[in-house]
C-alpha cells in the first residue's frame, strides 16, 4: 500500500521488491493535506463555502497534489519494474473524474465500496472510449 507521501517519493525503491502498488488514496489524501479525520468536519464546509477548495478532496481525488504523487510513483515504480501493476483502493475509485484520472495515468484497476461499482464501471468505460 502506498498511503503516505514518502512511499510515493521512494516508489522506485519499493518497486525493487513489490509487484503491485495499491494506492490508499483516502490516507494519502489526509497525509498530503495534513488533515485529520477527527478534525476535518469542523473546517471543510467553510473551505468549500469560501472556495478555498473547489471540491471535497476526500470524495474527489485531488489530481494536482495527491494525483501528482500517484502518477510520479507509478512512473518511478515502472522504471524499475516495467510490468508493475497499480491500482487504487479508496472511495475515489468510485468517483467518475477520479476513475478517469486513474486511467489517464496508467493504473490497472480501481476498487471502491460495492454501491459505487456501477458508477466506477461506467467511468472506466467512458475513459477507455475517450482516449
Amino acid at each position: 500500500m502506498i498511503e503516505i507521501p514518502r512511499a510515493a517519493l521512494t516508489a522506485d525503491k519499493i518497486a525493487s521488491r513489490a509487484e503491485y502498488f495499491s494506492f490508499g488514496t483516502n490516507d494519502l489524501t489526509q497525509m498530503t493535506f495534513g488533515y485529520s479525520r477527527d478534525d476535518i468536519a469542523s473546517f471543510l464546509p467553510v473551505y468549500l463555502d469560501k472556495k478555498i477548495l473547489k471540491v471535497d478532496p476526500c470524495q474527489v481525488l485531488d489530481q494536482n497534489g495527491v494525483g501528482q504523487l500517484v502518477e510520479m510513483a507509478v512512473n518511478k515504480g515502472r522504471t524499475v519494474r516495467p510490468e508493475l501493476k497499480c491500482g487504487i483502493c479508496a472511495e475515489h475509485g468510485g468517483e467518475p473524474s477520479s476513475v478517469k484520472f486513474c486511467h489517464k495515468v496508467g493504473l490497472n484497476d480501481v476498487s471502491c465500496s460495492p454501491f459505487r461499482v456501477p458508477i466506477a464501471r461506467l467511468a472506466a468505460a467512458q475513459a477507455a472510449v475517450e482516449e
